[in-house]
């Protein structure tokens, strides 16, 4: 079958940290404790992060335990009851989050062939959509417009959204949905191994791996990640395809476009 639409992942795939994340995170924290103690909400960070580094090291130890998505302000609430502040208006807790986001986007920046790319495929008459694991939706819209990506895509399919995490086979299935596609019609662009190309393999969807991040920590998690051919625990997850740069993605999809000899 040709192939019709393209999905991408967001973070580290097609906008990228600016700056180390440790100082960045600290920052958006004391955004975060500043807008609840505004608010009345006196708790101490020591007891809000339960022993984590950050609030968002909180989120992220919880985020291994299922592919359920327990969003920022579930875990913000969840923090607060078990201190005592039971009683917190969801706009407060909004408020706070959005202060510490607010941080945060700064810090993204979309990749400089990620616009030139996006176009191109458009032109060359593929759809597009997004399929990014999330803290908040709120946050992953704002950097979609921070990073004028909204124009290029058809769907933006958040884990915040629909409740369930990548590589959850029911997340591609949604976007497989809305486009009224076969897996054998989509490709799936992304950074993460266990999300995004195993993800895409277990429906049939086409995996390509984009690896000019892959070395060093994730930005959103902190978690290293290994090439497929250098895994100490046995078989590893292994990409239809893999690339450097986005600008690659074009010439790739043309030639799996042509006919084999």
């Amino acid at each position: 079958m040709p192939i019709k639409v393209v999905f991408f992942d967001l973070g580290s795939t097609l906008i990228c940290a600016k700056e180390p994340w440790p100082p960045v995170l600290a920052r958006a924290d004391r955004e975060l404790v500043r807008s609840l103690r505004q608010a009345g909400v006196s708790i101490d960070n020591t007891l809000l992060y339960q022993g984590f580094g950050t609030f968002l090291d909180a989120y992220y130890a919880q985020r291994g335990q299922d592919y359920i998505e327990r969003t920022t302000i579930v875990i913000l609430r969840d923090r607060l009851i078990e201190n005592g502040y039971d009683s917190v208006p969801d706009p407060i807790l909004r408020r706070a989050l959005g202060s510490m986001y607010t941080v945060t986007e700064r810090n993204w920046h979309v990749e400089e062939d990620a616009v030139s790319t996006l176009a191109s495929l458009r032109e060359n008459g593929y759809r597009l959509g997004l399929i990014t694991n999330t803290s908040d939706e709120d946050n992953t819209q704002a950097l979609v417009d921070q990073g004028g990506l909204r124009p290029f895509f058809d769907l933006i399919l958040t884990s915040a959204g629909c409740g369930i995490r990548k590589p959850h086979p029911r997340i591609f299935q949604i976007a497989l949905d809305h486009f009224k596609i076969q897996p054998e019609q989509a490709i799936m662009v992304g950074d993460t191994l266990e999300a995004d190309i195993a993800g895409a393999n277990n429906l049939g969807i086409y995996s390509i791996w984009i690896t000019r991040r892959v070395g060093g920590s994730d930005p959103s998690t902190g978690l290293r990640q290994a090439p497929p051919d250098n895994s100490e625990q046995g078989p590893t997850i292994q990409p239809k395809a893999a690339i450097q740069t986005l600008s690659e993605l074009p010439a790739l999809l043309e030639n799996l476009r042509r006919p084999s000899p």
